[in-house]
């Protein structure tokens, strides 16, 4: 996911994290007809919980099963939780369809329920971008009025110019948007930072959570889009890098956790486990 040379703490972090095995659901479904519209429910105990939607990394590639332990790991902390897959790069995703799937997500798997939209590195700027729809034209397919009640990005993409700049994960910007040739047209309606630089907020909610010594994303990119934001939140966790915001039992996860239960509102509907109640496991 990188294309350049990184510390040897980002390296162990990275293959600590994204080896971890795969944790079943316990429900899938599907919002529609392509293969990749899929998702992954931990639906709480309670039916009053906090609804979270969990938008996966991986540069708008990669699939989502590096985060079903994080997913299972938010559920065992009280949330209800909902990790879909979308159809990606360098398949049959990208520009339009990548961005096609993402509203149909938000616009139909809350079911009316209060929720946070989360999401980490590609997937935080896919939530970020959500939180911009109302900043978009009112003839765009993706424009809407009704915005995620709250937004949490995890150490996000918010610059796809940057990242194109910056050759992140191999020309990963350039192939979401089809190349050199369609990019400059088509990153003003994809790119959070583009969005927000006239607006100034997009009125959502926003709380962007990233680790000080992140060598994955671009510490330029958080304060860049912080720059912007007038009324952003921002949470710098001291010693962390890039992955441990997913890695479940890290003091970086619980930081992410106790961050949800904050946008969730004070409903005292999520709690710790105690410390006798077993952890989910699950097959790859």
């Amino acid at each position: 996911m990188r294309s350049r040379e990184i510390s040897a703490f980002a390296a162990e972090e990275e293959k600590r994290v994204l080896s971890l095995r795969p944790v079943l659901a316990p429900q899938h479904s599907s919002y529609g007809d392509h293969p990749h519209q899929v998702y992954d429910a931990w639906p709480a105990d309670d039916p009053d919980a906090p609804l979270v939607i969990l938008l996966h990394g991986g540069y708008w590639r990669y699939d989502r099963m590096h985060l079903t332990p994080f997913a299972a790991y938010l559920s065992r902390q009280g949330f209800s939780v909902l990790l879909p897959g979308f159809r990606r790069s360098g398949g049959e995703g990208g520009y339009p369809e990548t961005f096609d799937d993402i509203t149909r997500i938000v616009d139909t798997l809350p079911e009316g329920r209060p929720y946070v939209l989360a999401g980490h590195c590609s997937g935080g700027h896919l939530a970020l971008w959500c939180a911009a729809r109302g900043l978009l034209p009112q003839d765009s397919p993706w424009y809407s009025a009704q915005l995620p009640p709250a937004v949490l990005a995890l150490a996000p993409l918010t610059d796809l110019d940057a990242t194109r700049r910056d050759g992140l994960s191999e020309g990963a910007a350039l192939q979401l948007l089809g190349g050199e040739t369609r990019f400059e047209a088509r990153l003003p309606l994809v790119d959070p930072l583009t969005l927000l630089k006239d607006a100034g907020s997009t009125g959502v909610r926003t709380v962007l959570l990233h680790g000080e010594v992140d060598e994955e994303v671009p510490l330029s990119q958080f304060a860049d889009y912080a720059a912007v934001h007038r009324d952003l939140e921002t949470v710098v966790l001291p010693g962390t890098g890039h992955y441990t915001l997913i890695e479940p039992g890290a003091p970086a996860a619980e930081a992410v956790a106790d961050t949800l239960r904050r946008l969730s509102g004070e409903r005292g509907a999520v709690r710790p486990p105690a410390e006798d109640e077993p952890e989910e496991t699950g097959q790859p």
